[in-house]
């Protein structure tokens, strides 16, 4: 079953995708199945959010793990991790 997500960038990789947000429509069941198919389109996509680097993810705005269940209207995003002093 296909579903429509809202998803939004952040910093660096908002930056490298040269967009804040998109409406994804996917068959993907989970966020980490997302990511992985937003990495699936090459380049930017690919770069910015590859395996081997530190990406965090919220589901309707809360912080959540790759394996957390995508529905329907869900509002994704992918962040890098923030640092600061």
């Amino acid at each position: 079953m296909t579903k429509s997500v809202r998803v939004r960038y952040f910093a660096s990789i908002r930056e490298a995708l040269g967009t804040a947000e998109e409406t994804v429509t996917t068959r993907a069941e989970t966020l980490g199945a997302l990511r992985d198919e937003l990495i699936g389109r090459g380049e930017p996509h690919t770069s910015a959010l590859a395996r081997g680097r530190a990406v965090r993810l919220a589901l309707d705005q809360v912080m959540a793990k790759e394996d957390a269940a995508l529905h329907d209207g869900a509002e994704v995003a992918f962040f890098p991790p923030v640092t600061g002093g």
